[in-house]
């Protein structure tokens, strides 16, 4: 991914406000992110944990959408989910149902759509390897990491054109 300046960031935004844009907070330190190994931005609102953020490439264009995390009662460690954007296993904790608003007068009537992803946005280090779930050892598969990540692309791709369906 190429880097983005916190202007680019804010102007990418496509299911909420400007004013909502203005103001939420963006990760720090934004020119030392790992960018070379970042197929999307995703992170986490420090200041309001039911929020994240997610800045990719789509349909030709910078996108970001604003994701919500449904308030649940606590996790089992004992359980392990898999995350249904780059297919890491973790346990309960790990992985969250994150909601984004619709584009359009769809996400205006309320309408939402959900996904469980890592809940820490960030499927692309763990694909790479960069980072490793709290699970001892990633599942086997015999795909490559292009391969992966291709497919991580794939279902990231799904999910974007759910949020701009009408």
């Amino acid at each position: 991914m190429e880097p983005l300046g916190e202007n680019d960031i804010r102007a990418s935004f496509v299911n909420c406000s400007k004013g909502e844009a203005r103001r939420l907070n963006l990760p720090r330190n934004l020119a030392e992110l790992p960018w070379d190994d970042l197929d999307f931005l995703g992170w986490r609102d420090p200041g309001a944990p039911d929020r994240g953020y997610l800045v990719t490439r789509y349909d030709g264009k910078t996108v970001g959408i604003t994701l919500r995390v449904p308030q649940s009662g606590p996790k089992s460690f004992a359980k392990t989910t898999l995350c249904s954007m780059c297919m890491t296993g973790h346990p309960g904790s790990g992985v969250s149902l994150l909601a984004a608003r619709k584009v359009g007068a769809s996400g205006r009537e309320g309408n939402t759509v959900g996904a469980y992803i890592c809940a820490d946005l960030a499927c692309p280090l763990y694909v790479r390897g960069r980072k490793a779930s709290a699970l001892v050892s990633r599942y086997r598969e015999s795909l490559t990491v292009e391969e992966r990540l291709a497919r991580m692309r794939a279902n990231l791709d799904d999910f974007l054109g759910k949020v701009f369906a009408e």
